[in-house]
């Protein structure tokens, strides 16, 4: 199995709902870091699995729509609760819809700090 990941950053801001979670209820901001982690069984002629600039515009296009914003603003977390599981699922399905990546095995690792991440991706224990 062949492994390609490329991580990024971005600052976003957003508040949570639903809970009594303290200052977290408070709008605040999240320096995130995003890896995206593609894998497959073959390499194309060129030796590669996917083209790492293709991967990187469609992780780029995908930041931006998130970078400097507030999450609560944004039609996927309409009065949904921006929680870090959610935002990596957004992540990975805004990905899933880019045509270098059709056939792919994706994952999507998203910190909100240097100490906590959550992922999206396949199920590890079907293969």
């Amino acid at each position: 199995m062949y492994r390609l990941a490329i991580t990024r950053d971005f600052i976003a801001r957003h508040f949570l709902i639903g809970g009594d979670w303290g200052a977290e209820n408070l709008e605040h901001s999240h320096h995130y870091k995003v890896q995206v982690l593609l894998h497959g069984e073959s390499l194309d002629a060129h030796g590669y699995l996917a083209d790492i600039v293709d991967l990187e515009a469609a992780l780029q296009e995908t930041i931006a729509r998130f970078r400097d914003r507030t999450l609560n603003q944004l039609a996927p977390f309409a009065d949904r609760n921006p929680s870090l599981e959610r935002f990596a699922r957004v992540i990975h399905e805004d990905l899933r819809g880019c045509p270098a990546l059709e056939g792919l095995g994706l994952e999507v690792r998203l910190w909100e700090n240097e100490r906590d991440w959550a992922s999206y991706g396949p199920d590890r224990r079907l293969g």
